[in-house]
This record gives structure tokens, sequence and C-alpha cells, in this order.
């Protein structure tokens, strides 16, 4: 995926104000209208202008684009980085202002619906902000509170974006699940004229874990065994997010086999499972001990690993 430099496709500096951004956008519209423009690419840079100017038209998006930084040049290879989107305090487009698919793959990586920035609701009062919160597996097992400082774009008299820090403090509940909306009730956009608040929704999102794999509420853990605990069974302490438990590996296990501790997940009504999924190590041939006991393996067992795969 390419990086758009929607400054450029606009020809305006970064700094520019949303008049100047404005004033750009309508001098290109008159130009590149497919239906009065005779350049042959009209069409094409008609649809990107749109896209520059539906990003920098809006302080929040533009705001947000604006972190990824000025280092990048158009048609670099792009990945959005990925804690795109956290701590931005943001409204959302009204509905039906866009359709993502005339947009490019970039815009939807950053802006399109499965991203932060996808359309949030309005009600009446004052709308309804959303932002991101990234928390541990850990904290989504045990819950915890939490202050967070949020960034809120605002618009200064001169048209120019400004970032505003603020601070709030949320309660995240234990067994809390990727993707959820934690609501901060009146803790949005203020209305005017003296309405009720709009509300905050926080989309948490749990970061990867080192050992744990987490599908919806259940967990799954690699776990390395020896050749003769999968042989001969055996019991052995395996950690858990609420700390470690025996288990019993039953004689004949394979490699891959999945054993199920039940409710060991997340917390919830019902709980998530933990999945330990064998891993047998073998230990090395590195002394002649070692080498005369696979030595001795290889003449008494009757067995061919590839057996299964000749038939």
């Amino acid at each position: 995926m390419e990086f758009r430099d929607y400054y450029k496709i606009l020809g305006v500096e970064r700094s520019a104000t949303a008049d100047q951004i404005k004033t750009a956008y309508r001098r290109l519209a008159r130009k590149y209208h497919p239906d009065v423009s005779k350049e042959p690419d009209a069409e094409a840079r008609f649809k990107e202008m749109q896209e520059a100017y539906e990003v920098l038209r809006d302080p929040e998006k533009r705001a947000a684009y604006d972190q990824l930084g000025s280092e990048w040049k158009s048609g670099q290879s792009f990945h959005p980085p990925p804690d795109w989107g956290s701590g931005f305090e943001f409204s959302g487009r009204p509905a039906g202002t866009y359709a993502e698919e005339d947009f490019s793959d970039f815009f939807s990586s950053l802006f399109g619906g499965g991203s932060p920035f996808a359309g949030a609701t309005s009600r009446s009062g004052g709308r309804d902000h959303h932002a991101r919160i990234e928390i541990t597996l850990e904290e989504a097992y045990r819950g915890t509170s939490r202050m967070l400082e949020l960034k809120r774009p605002e618009v200064k008299p001169d048209g120019s974006v400004e970032l505003r820090s603020h601070t709030v403090r949320v309660t995240i509940p234990a067994g809390v699940t990727e993707g959820q909306l934690i609501r901060l009730a009146g803790q949005g956009e203020p209305a005017a004229g003296g309405g009720s608040a709009g509300d905050l929704y926080l989309e948490v999102h749990i970061q990867p874990h080192r050992s744990f794999a987490l599908e919806n509420r259940d967990v799954t853990l690699t776990f390395p065994v020896a050749p003769w605990e999968a042989a001969l069974g055996a019991s052995v302490t395996v950690p858990t997010l609420g700390g470690p438990v025996e288990m019993r590996i039953p004689p004949s296990a394979q490699a891959g086999q999945k054993l199920r501790l039940r409710g060991r997940g997340l917390p919830g009504q019902p709980p998530g499972d933990q999945f330990v999924q064998l891993k047998v190590l073998l230990p090395p041939a590195d002394s002649p001990e070692a080498k005369a006991i696979y030595e001795q393996m290889r003449a008494k067992l009757n067995f061919d690993p590839r057996a299964s795969e000749a038939r």
C-alpha cells in the first residue's frame, strides 16, 4: 500500500488554514471535474483530491494524519502503526458523508470501517466521542482502573488545528474483550445551549501477549513437554492467567494436541477456557550416553513417523 501525501495532492503547505485548504480544493475541483475537464486523468485526479479533502477538512482526521509525520513521501510503502488512533478522542463522521469504497486502501486503513475513525453516531445534545484504549491481557483478566490522557483536536480562530489534552478516569471490568466499548456518560462533546453532553465511548484493544494467544474469551498456550511425558503421561505445572495449575498429560499424547483447562480463560458468563497445545521437544544427542539411548530406541522401537503418509 502506497502512502498518500494529502497536502501535496491539494498543493498546500502542512501549515495551511482550513480556508486555504477549501480554496485549493475548489480550484482543483473546477480543473479536474470529470464533467468539464479535458485532462486525460481527470477522473482519477478528482477522486484523489476528494479523498485528500475529506481528511484535511476534518480537524480530527487531519490531526491524526499529521501524527504520521512529514517524513513520508508519496508512493512509499506504508502500513499503519500498530497503535494507530490510540490516545485520540474523536467524534467520527456523520453517516453518509462519503462512500468508503470510492477512496484508496491507504484511506481505508486509516479512516475506514475497521479504524477508530469510522462513523460515530450523533444524538440530541452534544455528539458522542470515541477513543481507543490499549490494555494488557492480564489487565483484561483482572480488570483495572486507569487515568487516560486523551488528545482532542480543536479548531483555533485562525482555522488551524490544535491538539488539546485532557484526562479521564476509567474502570475496566474484569473479562473485558477485544473491541468492547466502555461508556463514560456525559464525557463526550458538550452541548450548545445547555443541552445534555454526549458520551465518551472507549474501544478496548488487548495487546498481543508473549505466551497466550487470545480468541474471544479463550486463550491458547503452547506448552513444551519431553518425549517421555508425552508418551507415558505426566502431571505438569501449567501457567494460566490466574496463576499456575496442575494438569495431567494423558499417555500417548501427540505433538500439537490441545488439552482444555475449563474456565481458565477470560472471566465472563460463561468464562473462557484455556487450551494447552503440546510441543514435544527432543533432548539433543550431544553426549555418548544420549547417542546410545537414541540408538537403542531406533533398534528396539518399531516406529516409522512417515507410515501414515505412505498409505
